[in-house]
């Protein structure tokens, strides 16, 4: 785990080196164990590193004996050892153990090819002087970020937006169409950002700079698997444990001590599960207690620690975690409605005091159906009639934070002049038409995928854990996995209301039908409840800092949604989060 960041300048201008050193210095979180540059006038290619393989040998950037090719990487591949012995007795065999010179000799070897073989979470940049060409290279699902700004003449890049403005010719500006979303979706939906003229590279995708243009590919396109019909129950099941069984086992490759996160839900007590498969000695686990028992996952990730004998850590912690809402909202650079990355960044702070790396559990609610929102929309009993534009907005109304009448009444006029052609369901129109061959619950899970995974619940355990130098890894984004749950049709994911359904009937040997099929318990903390007495006057500061430090909202309409919550007339709890958090956003 690493962070990465660079330029490319098409007229040969060069950073000065202060402005290089800047860059890297915003992101030194994310590798606090080293650092590496390589520059030349108008280009250069850096990383800040967490060493997690080859402690000695894995400095970066990696260059070719010739000097002709640079590569730096933000991750891990996973299968590097497999790759390397590929490589070994011919002319590109590897000289250390790092994942990141295997990287640099298959590109040797054949050029962007070897992207199929990868199987990890990876943020790639690769300079070919040969080409005179800067390459960018996104993971499959977006595990890993990567930002870039092109002003037509510096393209700067980096795994965090903090990381590019030091390149930056111009500031940066609000993107008032990327708020519009954000209001929507309760995050910034990719390729947006809140920053004007900074935009993802999309998953899945490779860019390639020259001083003649920028293009871009896809190179992995999940879209492409169709739903296999007509299998029995017992071999999904099969595969499924076969796929996830590997997933783990090579994300427990690492050259530092390693645990992970242990909610005891189906998804983190199955990755405990299989590692302790794996391990030669006691896993360490890791979660948080809240003294409120809504609130407390505990006793079962105590009883999952138990059952496969873990090293156990637990910290009970205070829920009022709010303190804590400028600093995540600065790692993240956006803001994020989502309070759950309060507690996680709570427990990456204890695990972090133990392991450089954890696995998690992320992934498994979007790939099969985990959330009850899906249970809750598929029981209604029309929604198999509806034709596809009515399902599709339906199903976009059902996650929307605000409508779009909702969004615009909380604008002033000129902001509301400046947005209100635009229409937030285009970003998901998109996806959904990508997918007609996938029954109505995969084509939701899709969408999901796209967004809220890399939207959010990714952004998460990424951000939070690097803030205290922690990499976490995440089976179940394994592409094999992914790829192997959109060939699964979806009544084997939500049948009967039963979420997860072939997946809990897959690992309930594992874990025991009391942790396979206990309910669900979000992540989070009572601020629903906090915003109604004491965290009232919190709750009319920070919107008044929002009025104060900008232009956006209507005063009469935040102030209106404050008195609904605050009287209990409305649950505004969600909408009230999105707006301080642009807040505090505003003021990062």
């Amino acid at each position: 785990m690493c962070g990465i960041f660079g330029y490319f300048d098409r007229k040969g201008e060069a950073l000065s080196e202060a402005q290089i050193l800047a860059m890297g210095s915003a992101i030194r979180h994310r590798g606090p164990d080293d650092q590496g540059i390589y520059s030349e006038p108008g280009v250069a290619l850096g990383n800040q590193r967490l060493s997690i393989i080859d402690i000695a040998g894995g400095h970066q950037p990696f260059v070719s004996d010739d000097g002709q090719i640079i590569v730096v990487q933000n991750g891990e591949i996973f299968n590097h050892i497999e790759l390397a012995a590929e490589l070994a007795g011919t002319p590109y065999a590897c000289r250390t153990h790092s994942d990141t010179e295997v990287l640099l000799r298959l590109y040797e070897r054949g050029g962007l090819t070897f992207l199929d073989k990868l199987n990890g979470m990876f943020a790639i940049a690769i300079l070919d002087r040969r080409e005179g060409a800067l390459y960018l290279v996104r993971d499959r699902i977006g595990v890993k970020p990567l930002y870039v700004a092109d002003d037509g003449q510096r393209l700067t890049f980096g795994s965090e937006i903090k990381a590019i403005t030091p390149g930056l010719r111009q500031p940066a500006t609000l993107d008032l169409e990327a708020l519009h979303h954000f209001l929507t979706f309760n995050y910034v939906p990719a390729p947006h950002t809140m920053h004007g003229g900074i935009r993802h590279v999309m998953p899945g995708h490779v860019m390639k700079i020259t001083r003649a243009n920028v293009t871009s590919r896809r190179w992995w396109d999940l879209a492409q698997i169709g739903p296999v019909h007509d299998r029995p129950e017992q071999d999904w099941i099969e595969e499924f444990n076969a796929i996830l069984d590997d997933a783990v086992r090579i994300r427990m490759r690492s050259d530092v001590p390693f645990g992970a996160f242990l909610s005891g839900g189906v998804d983190s007590s199955t990755i405990v599960g299989l590692m302790a498969r794996h391990a030669s000695e006691p896993i360490k686990t890791f979660c948080i207690g809240f003294e409120d028992p809504r609130y407390d996952e505990a006793p079962f990730a105590e009883a999952a620690a138990r059952r496969f004998g873990t090293e156990h850590v637990m910290r009970r912690v205070d829920p009022d975690m709010l303190e804590l809402w400028p600093m995540a909202v600065h790692h993240c650079d956006q803001p994020h409605g989502d309070i759950s990355f309060l507690p996680t960044y709570r427990v990456s702070e204890l695990a972090a005091e133990h392991v450089k790396v954890v696995l998690t559990g992320d992934g498994g609610d979007e790939l099969f159906a985990g959330y009850d929102k899906y249970a809750n929309f598929f029981a209604q009993p029309e929604i198999s009639a509806l034709d596809d534009d009515i399902f599709q907005r339906r199903y976009f109304d059902s996650i929307s934070l605000f409508s779009d009448a909702g969004k615009l009444g909380l604008y002033t006029p000129n902001t509301r002049r400046a947005v209100e052609a635009i229409d937030s369901f285009d970003i998901a129109r998109q996806w959904f038409d990508q997918v007609p061959h996938q029954d109505r619950i995969n084509q939701a899970l899709f969408l999901d995928m796209q967004l809220l995974l890399s939207g959010n619940n990714l952004v998460k355990p990424d951000r939070m854990g690097m803030a205290v130098s922690i990499e976490a890894r995440t089976p179940f984004l394994d592409y094999r996995m992914m790829e192997y749950a959109f060939r699964m049709p979806g009544h084997l994911k939500l049948k009967d209301g039963i979420t997860k359904y072939l997946y809990k009937k897959a690992v309930a040997p594992l874990i025991g039908d009391e942790l396979a099929y206990r309910k669900k318990q979000m992540f989070t903390v009572p601020v629903g409840d906090w915003f109604r007495d004491r965290l009232s006057g919190y709750c009319r500061q920070h919107v008044d800092g929002v009025l104060e430090k900008s232009s956006i909202f209507n005063q009469k309409a935040l102030y209106d949604m404050l008195d609904e919550h605050m009287s209990g007339k409305e649950n505004r709890t969600r909408e009230i989060r999105s707006i301080l958090s642009v807040g505090h956003w505003i003021e990062s």
